[in-house]
This record gives C-alpha cells, structure tokens and sequence, in this order.
C-alpha cells in the first residue's frame, strides 16, 4: 500500500483465523492480502471501514464502516460477500460496533456494554451477555477450539477476565491476571491457554484456561509500554513462543518450552522455594528483544504464521 501514488491512511488491520491473509480497512475502503507474499487478493472502495474481520479463505467478510456513508454506520454489521461484492446478511445495533470475531460456527459482537453471540448461518442471537464498561471492544476468541472459547473484561479497575465457551454458550471462569486493568489478551490456537497484559504492560502472563490457573509469568520491562499484539505460535498442542508488540516500538519473544524445560531440569534452592511462574520472569533466556521493529507509538498488528528451530543459527527460533 505503500508503494501506491496516494497511499490511503489505514484505519485497521486484522488476520484471518490462519493467518494466511490479512485485511487493511482504509479511509477510502478495505484490501485483502496473502500474508505469505503480500500479494492483493481483493479490495473494494465503499468508504472507511473500523472493522474488516474475514472467515479463514473463504468469500465471508464482516466489515463495519466509519459511518461517512449513510449506509456504512458505525452501528452496522455487514456480512458481506466478495464473490457476489454484494452483503448477505445486515446486523443493526444501537450502539457503535467496537470488534466483531468469526469462527465457522459463531460470530461474536462486541459492543461497550454488552457482547452478541449469534449462530453464524443462521444469525440468530444465542446469547447476550452484559458486560463492565468495554470502551476498546477488549476480546479473545478462540475460533479454532472446538468450544470457541471467549475471553471478555471482568473489571475496569483490575485485570481479570471472564472466559466462555461460545459453542454452548456457557460461563466457564474468573482468571485474576493482573492487578491493572487489562490491555491485551490472546488464546493459544487451541484455546488451551490465555495470554494477557494490562494497562502497565510491564508482565506478560499466560493462564491455563481449564483451571483458570497462572503457567507462565514474563517480564516484558521495567518502564510502563502499552501492549498493542499479542499472539502465540500457531501449535496444535502447547504453544511454543509467545510475541509481544508494544508502544515501545520493540517486538519480545517469551519461550514457553524453555521455561517448561529449565523447570523440569531446575533442582536449586532458589526454584525449590519460588515459584515456577516468578522464576519464568526473572530467566532472560525464555525472552528475546528485537528493538525499533516498528516506530514508537505507532500501533502494531502482529501474526506468527510458523516457527522454525535451527541448532546452527542461534539459540533463539526464528519465526515468520
């Protein structure tokens, strides 16, 4: 986009549930990309776009404008096709859209106060659920898990979350992650874990979900950063490699299966008396810091499509 002679300003950018593709909603309209070549896909020129949310590879996309366009309002859900380029399907709300997810069951709307679970075929609302004041549409979706699980703010003045399967939909539990509100959560592609941030951004913790449980504590820094990306490494079964972005303008990689390692080979008197989870912040070897990946201050969208061990390289895995 920004090899084009009048390069439009992205308003936002978003992964499919794969992330093979990437979609950038602009002032002017919305761009799909192979995130593999950066190859355009489609685009279509409509107006601004707040949200462009695709469904893996296929045609269904779910877009909500700037509301520039009479028919493009902030408080509109439109699931729009790409083959036909026409909408299929249009959801009205009474209040401005802030994030919408997809799996190929479910389709999650996220509004201030409230979140809409809806049976993706059919469109019919399976359940509302009332939510703490949400200004930033703060969510984690899990759309690969078999339960689809759901993660939405429990509190303005502390970090805890509500988890849900949106498959039944049912309430599962309370994870208290930090002592500030939250910033940034994210579920491994099986939705057996749940990484999270809050508003300091200096800790990076990461919760088993089934026992609402702390697995893994990392310190990003010292300094408060605001976390803008997090994601885990695509694993079937236990995530690997967990990265950050932040405000900071820096990307951190936190190694999981390091830290599961140096625990199960750790016999000292310091790991024997503290636990696993503090030890995990205080090893440098289970975080790695790529500084100025991005300019300072400028939010960041981040997606790790594969990781990649190499014993002659380095003792970090390279990712991509």
């Amino acid at each position: 986009m920004a090899s084009s002679s009048s390069p439009s300003q992205i308003i936002c950018v978003s992964f499919n549930q794969d992330n093979s593709m990437f979609s950038v909603g602009t002032k002017d309209g919305f761009k799909i990309f192979d995130a593999r070549n950066g190859r355009l896909c489609y685009e279509k020129n409509l107006g601004g776009f707040n949200i462009v949310e695709m469904l893996f590879g296929t045609n269904l996309l779910a877009i909500v404008g700037t509301g520039e366009q009479p028919a493009m309002s902030p408080r509109r859900l439109c699931l729009f096709n790409t083959k036909t380029g026409a909408s299929k399907r249009d959801l009205n709300f009474k209040t401005s859209i802030l994030a919408v997810r997809l799996s190929r069951k479910r389709l999650v709307v996220v509004l201030q106060d409230r979140t809409f679970v809806y049976d993706l075929n059919s469109t019919t609302i399976l359940d509302e659920i009332e939510t703490v004041p949400n200004t930033k549409g703060l969510c984690a979706f899990a759309p690969n898990s078999e339960e689809c699980y759901l993660a939405l703010p429990a509190s303005t003045s502390k970090g805890s979350a509500l988890v849900y399967k949106a498959s039944k939909p049912e309430l599962i539990c309370q994870i208290d992650a930090h002592q500030a509100p939250l910033a940034a959560m994210v579920f491994s592609l099986n939705g057996l874990y749940l990484a999270t941030a809050s508003e300091k951004g200096t800790m990076i913790r990461v919760h088993l979900v089934a026992q609402a449980t702390k697995s893994h504590s990392f310190r990003r820094g010292t300094y408060p950063s605001t976390i803008y990306s997090l994601t885990f490494s695509p694993s079937v079964d236990l995530p690997d490699v967990l990265v950050a972005t932040s405000s900071s303008g820096s990307l951190h990689m936190f190694f999981l299966d390091a830290s599961r390692n140096a625990r199960r080979q750790a016999n000292t008197l310091l790991s024997s008396v503290i636990p696993g989870s503090v030890t995990d912040a205080l090893d440098p070897a289970n975080h790695h810091v790529i500084h100025h990946v991005v300019t300072a201050d400028i939010k960041s969208c981040l997606a790790v499509h594969s990781v990649e061990n190499s014993q002659n390289s380095s003792k970090f895995p390279a990712l991509k």
